[in-house]
Parts: structure tokens; sequence; C-alpha cells
């Protein structure tokens, strides 16, 4: 079991800046076991994939939506990743999720995830 906690949401005008924080942890479990991605879920909408990154950091892939926006990283020694959200827009606004494969590659496709923090909600206002 993976315990996925997700934290850093809040309001801010268009044009700034958040950094969302993911720490995941377990009784058994080796951080560096997990690819970990962000996902959101804007107002009305379906989720959809935001960037994820593989177990050392490498290979980060991000949605057309955010690139050179946004940027994933990860610090294996305090078992948590990260999401530097720069240059926010309205569009941005949605319920943020946290999402990790355990044993498995970094991916897209939320399906593949084993398991999910309940959600940080970002609100851009313009």
């Amino acid at each position: 079991q993976v315990h996925v906690v997700e934290s850093g949401g809040g309001l801010v005008q268009a044009g700034g800046s958040l950094r969302l924080s993911c720490a995941a942890s377990g009784r058994t479990v080796d951080f560096t076991d997990l690819a970990m991605g962000w996902f959101r879920q804007p107002p009305g909408k379906g989720r959809e994939v935001v960037a994820n990154i593989g177990w050392d950091g490498n290979g980060p892939d991000y949605a057309d939506s955010v690139k050179g926006r946004f940027t994933i990283a990860r610090t294996n020694a305090k078992n948590t990743m990260y999401l530097q959200m720069n240059s926010l827009n309205p569009e941005d606004t949605a319920v943020y999720y946290c999402a990790v494969v355990r044993f498995g590659k970094m991916t897209r496709h939320g399906n593949r995830y084993d398991y999910w923090g309940q959600g940080t909600q970002v609100t851009v206002s313009s």
C-alpha cells in the first residue's frame, strides 16, 4: 500500500506561480520503486495528464498545454515529487492529483497508475 498526499494548491492570479508537492510513503515502500505523475481535472471536464517522471528523475514528459510553463521534479531522499507551475492562466484551474506506479514505467495513461492522492485545488483568477 502506498499513501499519496498532495499539498500546495491555492488561489493565484493569472501570470502567477504555485508549487505543488506530492509525498508518497508506505511501510514497505521504497520511493525509488515509484514512477510518478501529475494529473488534473478542470471543472466539468475529464481527467487529463499534466506531467510524469521516472523513478530516477529521468524522462520528464509534459502535456502540450503546460510545456515550457510547468516543471516536474523529484527528490528521492525526501520521498517527494514537485510540480512547479509558472505563468498560470485560468485554463489551469483544476483539481490536481498525484499518482504513482509501483514497479512500473512512467506513463501518460492514468489507468496504469496504482495509487492516487486526494487532490489539491488550484484556482487561477483572471
